[in-house]
């Protein structure tokens, strides 16, 4: 799964130069938690929520609404945002997107490609992608094998299923020090009872099993 599957294209900016008070109603009226900052059309900084708090009078100010307004209204959005900004291309694995994000210690990445901003993507994105990788919301069973860390494990597994006319739609694999795994499996049927049986048989250990009806 590429960047571009997942991220927001056309993303809302704010202008550097625009007073503080317009990207708070912005941020408002779309439920945004954050906006690439452009000068004219180059991304120069990004602006978060946060950011917005640090340069915003405490809740302990003696000011007046009046007061408080007018100093709002004099301070910019470039007094404010984060300048480094972090790009990636829309061609760029998921995966990849992750890492840069964990690595740089950011919520989300603007995207870039040819040096023009074609959207934006979030840590929310990828929780939201992972989900869908898994399947979790869709009706079906979600079952957990050990199995040992060896090569044909998948396909003897695979083998299993196809012998009950049973489909894989999602599948992932979480390696232990142990030499073991565990092969997370979700499949469309309610009633695995006697896959169940068969993966013992086959010298298998089912951790679990989650039934999502739907």
């Amino acid at each position: 799964m590429y960047v571009k599957n997942r991220m927001t294209t056309n993303p809302y900016t704010i202008a550097f130069d625009a007073p503080i008070t317009e990207v708070i109603e912005l941020m408002r009226e779309k439920n945004l938690k954050r906006l690439p900052v452009v000068n004219k059309d180059k991304v120069v900084g990004m602006l978060t929520q946060g950011d917005i708090q640090k340069v915003s009078p405490t809740k302990a100010t003696t000011l007046s609404i009046y007061e408080l307004n007018y100093l709002l209204a004099k301070t910019k959005v470039s007094d404010a945002m984060t300048k480094e900004v972090i790009s990636i291309s829309p061609d760029s694995l998921l995966e990849e997107a992750a890492v840069l994000m964990r690595d740089s210690k950011v919520g989300a990445l603007v995207v870039m490609k040819d040096g023009k901003l074609t959207g934006i993507i979030t840590e929310s994105d990828i929780f939201e992608a992972f989900i869908d990788l898994m399947g979790f919301r869709e009706t079906g069973s979600r079952i957990t094998i050990q199995a040992k860390d060896v090569p044909g494990v998948l396909a003897d597994i695979g083998e299993i299923f196809n012998a009950l006319d049973l489909n894989i739609t999602h599948i992932a694999v979480y390696r232990q020090n142990s030499g073991y795994s565990d092969v997370v499996i979700r499949t469309s049927s309610l009633n695995t009872d006697t896959l169940e049986q068969k993966l013992i048989e086959h010298g298998y250990i089912i951790e679990n099993v989650i039934r999502n009806e739907g």
